[in-house]
């Protein structure tokens, strides 16, 4: 049976927890394909709200199976405290599948991450300092650890001095650090964590083929979004995965005839934490409201968002790209009160034109943005669940952004309630 794709389309923050949760309502799994724990989604069920980093938004239900899948850079500790924390809560994680190819995220990494970050000064990326980048440039070296090492103390022993042995070198030559003790991490790693994560390990790939072929519902959730793609997002501003749909063919194991359903989510603004270009992007009164009204700080960093107006060239782009069937937008009662909104339609760089994200950073850098002005409702919407008892303003609105997208708008959030939404399809 064909699998579905949850993807972002903008730059992360679009609120794909909840709609990721919704969507495994019907399935049997939910697969993890990228990113680490710099990504968070946030769910609230029945007024219990649950900040989810590495465990799939699945695991909230008895029947779903969640995986987190190759792909996926784990911190063992993260993992672990994150299971603890939604035991606490009365969630039952001992169904949790974690892929053995799955590359471990080591204490070097996070320290590599924040000396580079603060190394490049005034170039800075944005990173969240939890040590992915560096995991997923040591898998790319071939130096890298896996989730299958925990089970086997000797190759673990022996990949971990190769590791540090170059990593040392960086930390005391270039960044005058002391060096990592190989013993300590191991036994961290091999003492504490592997007794634990151990039941958890699993051919994935298997599991899910299995499934497929038997008919069952798989959903396959990306963490960050499209333009933190490292291929099609606004580099050198991105994560170091690929969040993009066809990022689930990698990062679980699967063909592209696998998928049948491509489910992007868009917020009915945009935000942006971190440094990169933005070219829809409030400076002004709008700015503040949409940061204030939208909540809008980063799950687990805590950081303040950049916020601007929807910009649907990034949204045509992101169809292109990941061959979105639907979309779900999220928090259109965030504009409940403004008295009139801007939809970005085009950039305008120079003479030219674009329809398009551009392909050149100078441009993107450099864009102006061509809007087009609608009313507001200045009404509250967070209490409605039927499309017909939408304010006629608000209906409109949304039928804008699908007529400049080209793909049809489905669900349409109007709170962060895990019911706070209605089906336009409906």
């Amino acid at each position: 049976m064909p699998a579905t794709v949850v993807v972002g389309t903008q730059w992360g923050d679009e609120g794909k927890g909840k709609f990721t949760d919704l969507v495994a309502r019907e399935m049997d799994l939910v697969v993890r394909y990228q990113g680490g724990h710099n990504a968070g989604h946030t769910l609230v069920v029945d007024g219990v709200t649950f900040a989810l980093q590495l465990v799939p938004s699945g695991v909230l239900y008895e029947h779903t199976v969640p995986v987190i899948g190759n792909g996926v850079v784990v911190d063992p500790r993260v993992l672990l405290k994150e299971i603890d924390q939604l035991t606490a809560k009365g969630v039952d994680c001992t169904r949790l599948k974690v892929s053995g190819n799955a590359h471990l995220i080591m204490p070097y990494h996070q320290e590599l991450d924040a000396l580079h970050e603060r190394h490049l000064g005034a170039g800075k990326l944005g990173t969240t300092k939890r040590g992915i980048g560096p995991a997923y440039a040591d898998r790319a070296m071939r130096t890298g650890l896996r989730v299958q090492d925990l089970l086997d103390a000797k190759i673990f022993r022996q990949k971990l001095s190769v590791a540090l042995g170059h990593h040392n070198q960086v930390l005391t030559k270039v960044f005058n650090r002391l060096p990592l003790d190989p013993d300590e991490i191991a036994e961290e790693y091999l003492g504490m964590c592997a007794p634990r994560v151990a039941p958890f390990i699993a051919d994935t790939v298997g599991l899910v083929h299995e499934a497929m072929e038997s008919g069952k519902q798989v959903l396959f959730e990306g963490a960050q979004a499209m333009f933190l793609d490292l291929d099609h997002g606004t580099y050198p501003f991105v994560t170091s995965s690929n969040p993009v749909s066809g990022g689930a063919c990698v990062g679980a194991g699967v063909g592209p005839r696998d998928i049948g359903r491509v489910m992007g989510i868009a917020k009915a603004y945009v935000t942006r934490v971190g440094s990169g270009p933005f070219p829809t992007e409030l400076f002004d009164d709008v700015g503040e409201h949409l940061v204030d009204v939208g909540h809008e700080y980063g799950t687990n960093t805590g950081r303040r968002r950049r916020t601007g107006w929807f910009d649907a060239v990034m949204l045509r782009q992101a169809a292109r790209v990941n061959g979105l069937t639907e979309i779900a937008l999220t928090k259109l009662d965030v504009l409940d009160s403004l008295d009139s909104l801007q939809v970005c339609v085009a950039y305008e760089s120079g003479r030219d034109r674009y329809e398009y994200m551009p392909y050149h950073q100078s441009v993107i850098h450099d864009a102006k943005p061509i809007y087009e002005e609608l009313p507001g409702w200045n009404t509250d919407i967070s209490g409605i669940t039927e499309p017909g008892n939408l304010p006629r303003a608000a209906a409109d609105y949304v039928a804008f952004l699908e007529s400049q997208i080209g793909v049809p708008i489905r669900l349409v959030g109007v709170g962060p309630g895990r019911e706070q939404f209605f089906d336009r399809t409906a």
